[in-house]
């Protein structure tokens, strides 16, 4: 299986509580649910279109919290059943269950291998969604392949960031972009090695 990314940021590269407030208040974070005012049709159509793709979840801590709190009350739409009856992997060193159906503890002594295990899986795609700490933790080892980054127009100039200083030079090819209604670009990246560099200068 493929990893799949799936997340929201700002303009200036905030993951942090995209959903609700009371969602990720870590460093007195003030915006939370600053993604809700832009749902639409067209931001529905690409979540049915990634979802069904999907033969696999894996998820962070705090992610797999808020889902578990929400999903097991709900049916009859794709992503409830795929949430509710697929397997769900959950990278923590501090859960001690993970009682949500199908559930599965991993990475409490190497999440790399663990994860690299699943990838041998068979399948489509293992989705992580949200969960950006992980995801983090997995660009460091090139463990993402496909990247759906949903840029959202605002502005918020504080919270956690998706690409943090330190991080590993990765590049990245654009597979497909659109645009919703609201103004959000879904952009699609496949993982592409190294970055290269090269120069403008008029003396080369």
């Amino acid at each position: 299986m493929k990893i799949t990314l799936t997340q929201f940021v700002t303009l200036d590269g905030v993951f942090q509580a995209p959903g609700a407030p009371e969602e990720d208040a870590s460093s007195g974070f003030p915006h939370g649910g600053w993604s809700v005012p832009f749902g639409d049709d067209d931001f529905g159509a690409f979540v049915t279109e990634n979802f069904e793709r999907a033969d696999a979840f894996l998820l962070g801590r705090g992610t797999y919290e808020i889902f578990a709190g929400y999903w097991p009350k709900v049916s009859g739409d794709i992503v409830s059943d795929k949430l509710n009856a697929l397997p769900k992997y959950v990278a923590s060193t501090t859960l001690k269950s993970a009682d949500w159906n199908n559930s599965h503890l991993i990475g409490a002594e190497d999440l790399a291998k663990d994860v690299t295990a699943l990838k041998e899986q068979d399948g489509r795609e293992l989705q992580l969604h949200g969960s950006g700490n992980l995801a983090q933790s997995l660009f460091q080892h090139d463990l993402i392949d496909t990247v759906h980054l949903m840029t959202f127009p605002v502005v918020l100039g504080s919270g956690k960031r998706l690409f943090a200083e330190g991080g590993l030079p990765t590049a990245f090819k654009l597979a497909q972009s659109r645009t919703t209604s609201t103004g959000v670009v879904i952009s699609t990246y496949e993982l592409n090695g190294r970055p290269e560099y090269g120069s403008y200068s008029l003396d080369q």
